[in-house]
């Protein structure tokens, strides 16, 4: 898939988000300087950008990968899986309606965008505490229909699927120990993450470019291997709240 736009969103308050990780409470200047280095590479990789405005009381608005998932066929606006986080999502939807039909989903599951991997036309979908089975099922039934097919993945670990697993590239995922071993990603080629650097797992791959976070030897040499234009980002202040690279836009 090539990519040509992304929508992201200012930070607003970043420590007053939900979080699992115990990293301290993120600093917001320098949120605010490492979010515009993001935003500064997609405009280098040649995506044309929308930049929304802080969400006064949502702290984790900026990530809005988890409010919507999107195909050149429409976005699916999603029910997200934290109850504070679900009032984002009209702000978003409003912004994709310029590029996208929509489809919203139901209340009567949840899915944070974060869970799924679109590879190609299979999606991979994570089952974990904010994606269940019902918006799993509510999801593929709008884009079976539109001719891609789902394959559900239970996460024992992280908080969303692409916490630990994500396409880069050249018929390539990054994939933690346990992921690796599952066999819905066997016809893939493996960068299996060492433990400690699991979260490096969450590498962006755009239009055969490739972003990873700074601070992780063994991953950025696997992932030059690929060959690849690789651009290392800080992300010290996300990684606080649970955030990584592919949380911070929407890319279509």
């Amino acid at each position: 898939m090539q990519f040509s736009h992304a929508i992201l969103r200012t930070p607003g308050d970043p420590a007053s988000g939900l979080t699992t990780a115990t990293l301290g409470a993120p600093d917001k200047e320098l949120s605010l300087r490492q979010f515009d280095a993001y935003a500064q590479t997609l405009r280098d990789f040649g995506l044309q950008i929308d930049i929304l405005p802080p969400l006064p009381g949502f702290g984790d608005a900026h990530y809005v990968e988890d409010t919507a998932v999107v195909m050149p066929e429409g976005a699916i606006i999603t029910h997200p899986g934290a109850p504070a986080r679900q009032g984002e999502v009209e702000s978003v939807a409003s912004a994709l309606a310029a590029y996208r039909s929509l489809h919203r989903m139901s209340e009567a599951g949840t899915m944070d965008g974060g869970d799924v991997l679109l590879v190609g036309k299979q999606f991979f979908i994570g089952e974990t505490s904010r994606t269940n089975q019902a918006g799993i099922s509510e999801f593929a039934r709008i884009v079976e229909a539109w001719g891609y097919t789902v394959q559900s993945i239970e996460v024992g670990a992280g908080l969303h699927l692409k916490s630990i697993v994500n396409y880069v590239g050249k018929n390539t995922m990054t994939v933690s120990e346990d992921a690796a071993r599952n066999p819905a990603f066997a016809s893939f080629n493996h960068i299996v993450l060492a433990p400690e650097e699991e979260y490096a797992g969450n590498t962006l791959w755009i239009n055969d470019r490739l972003i990873t976070p700074a601070g992780y030897p063994k991953t950025l040499a696997a992932l030059q291997a690929l060959d690849l234009p690789i651009t290392v980002l800080d992300t010290s202040e996300f990684r606080k709240m649970d955030g990584g690279l592919t949380c911070l836009s929407l890319r279509f």
